[in-house]
């Protein structure tokens, strides 16, 4: 089904001050018939202070020739990519200040920057495209000045006057406990010197969690989400605990590699692997996925749907914020299906004995806490 352009709002670009949430376009006929939490694209969920779409889309790819093959010569279809993502009803864009291989470090930012500002729409209030960035937790950055920094950097390289999210992309828990503080006082600075909308971490499990937003709460600053991988893939205990900590104090959960990295796609077997540093991974889990994926693709043909797009909404009926990543017009295309409906609870049940049958799981992030 084709889905109806929702006249989009663009981000905050550099002089242009004031506020406002997006209000919602009219459903389609019949819409308001639907039971439970279905979301359309231009139906939006709650992050803090923003109003953001059910799904977002992740940037790792803009930038990253060594994992995703990233070449100059996509940008045109990149661009098309956020244009068409935007005119759908997705206004929530992820990506990071390390995102880029190399010389390219920051490209994410950058492109994000120039699509905004080439879009070819009307800009109707600030901050309608969110723009979530993460800070890189490196060894040289140990002060909250420093941090603070940071963030100012991505705005540069985004030429925006305010984030709507800024997050911490990893806790330094595990290696380095004394810089974790002084990283939590930058993003206070971030917040209290209004160069983010709302604040939020990556890559931290549920007890670490808890002690951040504590931290916070303390200043005044309230932390809005939390990234985890989260996917069939990935839903063991500790995914499972850290979802209901987030729901217990308030924290929106944003799932990344909902997809677990195109395992879930249906798109590779063992005779057909993908390019790069991925195929070792996909040559560990990818054989003991059949039950999953057999079940993933029964699912699907049922409904009429795509394997991608069952599992992304598996993610939305866990209640999280799926942030694929895309990369060509036909991912943004497949993945927009996912939003308009929903599994049944006996679908989901079915989905989630299969992924807890299969003998090896996602690998965790190397960075991720307790």
């Amino acid at each position: 089904m084709a889905l109806p352009p929702v006249t989009p709002f663009a981000a905050q670009p550099r002089g242009l001050s004031g506020g406002g949430l997006r209000r919602p376009s009219p459903a389609p006929p019949g819409a308001a018939l639907r039971l439970g939490p279905l979301f359309w694209p231009w139906e939006k969920v709650k992050v803090g202070p923003l109003s953001v779409s059910p799904m977002g889309f992740g940037t790792w790819a803009w930038g990253n020739q060594l994992l995703w093959g990233y070449q100059e010569s996509m940008d045109s279809e990149l661009q098309e990519c956020f244009n068409l993502a935007l005119k759908n009803g997705i206004n929530l864009f992820d990506t990071a200040d390390s995102y880029g291989t190399g010389k390219l470090n920051g490209q994410s930012e950058r492109l994000l920057g120039r699509f905004i500002r080439e879009f070819e729409g009307p800009i109707k209030s600030p901050d309608d495209v969110v723009i979530a960035t993460k800070f890189a937790a490196y060894p040289w950055r140990l002060t909250s000045g420093q941090f603070f920094s940071a963030c100012k950097s991505s705005l540069e390289r985004l030429e925006l006057d305010r984030l709507g999210i800024g997050q911490l992309h990893w806790s330094t828990a595990n290696y380095a406990p004394l810089q974790e503080r002084a990283l939590w006082d930058g993003l206070v600075e971030m917040y209290e010197k209004g160069l983010v909308r709302a604040v939020g971490v990556s890559n931290y499990g549920p007890k670490q969690l808890v002690k951040i937003h504590s931290y916070l709460a303390s200043k005044g600053v309230p932390l809005s989400s939390a990234q985890v991988q989260f996917s069939l893939l990935s839903m063991g205990d500790e995914q499972m605990e850290l979802k209901t900590v987030c729901d217990s104090l308030g924290i929106r959960l944003i799932a990344y590699s909902p997809l677990g990295l195109g395992m879930l796609t249906g798109k590779y077997d063992a005779s057909n692997l993908p390019k790069g540093p991925r195929s070792v991974l996909f040559r560990q889990i990818l054989p003991g996925l059949e039950s999953l994926l057999t079940c993933l693709k029964q699912i699907a043909e049922k409904k009429g749907k795509t394997m991608s797009q069952v599992a992304i909404n598996w993610c939305i009926c866990k209640g999280t914020i799926p942030i694929p990543g895309v990369k060509t017009v036909r991912h943004v295309e497949e993945n927009l299906g996912a939003l308009g409906w929903r599994l049944s609870p006996a679908e989901i049940s079915e989905l989630e004995s299969a992924a807890m049958a299969a003998p090896k799981k996602m690998i965790q992030n190397v960075f991720q806490t307790a």
